[in-house]
């Protein structure tokens, strides 16, 4: 029989011991703020009425993501300087981050942490793209910060705003739990406009193109692409059918 777990925090999240003597000053925010939002679940669950077993799983996988989060540390940038060093960017991705080309991203309004670590996996071969491994290659490190701050800055990317895709709509606010499929709003935030620039590692998804975010989905599916924290996206991925990919693509498209 299904039932439906109501609003239970994971107490367990607080009382685990693995806190870096490097845990920065993110961390308290992680702890006072975002694990009670994150972890705040409604699912249906109707695998073997194991609840506790399914909280666990998601507590400990947050955690770690969460804590390794916290860690690292980015230059604030200059996104009046980054407007001129990002000519070669906004070749592709639009003068203020909104290209025109479905398959290539927008970036207006992404977290300029994870604008930086996307360049940065690019640079270093864990993300594979043709054209964006040369492109980062040319990117220094003291040009990528205010690369990133300037398309942070910009208006953030945006939908028509509605949420007629039922299947889209469920899968990420409620997600699958009989699938392992965990929701993705409590990730990527309300309409899919992340959580916080201090929890950069999940990108605002929102109002991105439907057809980079299939591919996307795709690619960890398939395991052609891996630099996920913790490979959380691989593991979620690959429960979705390409109906169901298609459905979620078009829902956070027009968010």
């Amino acid at each position: 029989m299904a039932i439906e777990v109501q609003p239970a925090y994971f107490r367990c999240l607080y009382n685990l011991k693995f806190q870096p003597s490097s845990i920065k000053n993110n961390y308290k925010w992680i702890r006072q703020n975002l694990l009670e939002r994150v972890v705040n679940l409604r699912v249906l669950i109707d695998w073997k009425n194991d609840v506790f077993l399914f909280k666990k799983i998601i507590a400990v996988g947050l955690a770690q993501i969460l804590l390794f989060t916290a860690t690292m540390g980015f230059a604030q940038g200059n996104p009046v300087a980054g407007r001129e060093k990002s000519q070669l960017c906004q070749g592709c991705h639009g003068e203020f981050g909104i290209s025109t080309t479905p398959l290539i991203p927008k970036l207006a309004g992404q977290y300029r942490q994870y604008i930086e670590k996307q360049i940065r996996n690019y640079q270093a071969g864990t993300r594979s793209h043709q054209i964006m491994n040369q492109a980062a290659a040319t990117v220094s490190e003291d040009d990528l910060p205010d690369i990133a701050a300037y398309f942070e800055r910009q208006h953030r990317m945006e939908g028509d705003g509605s949420d007629d895709n039922s299947v889209g709509k469920n899968i990420f606010l409620r997600g699958e739990a009989t699938k392992l499929v965990f929701a993705c709003v409590n990730c990527h935030g309300i309409k899919g406009k992340g959580l916080h620039p201090n929890i950069s590692m999940f990108p605002v998804i929102g109002g991105q193109h439907s057809d980079y975010i299939r591919k996307q989905l795709i690619d960890f599916r398939s395991g052609f692409r891996t630099n996920s924290p913790n490979g959380i996206m691989n593991t979620i991925a690959q429960y979705l059918t390409d109906a169901e990919i298609d459905a979620l693509a078009d829902y956070v498209s027009k968010q």
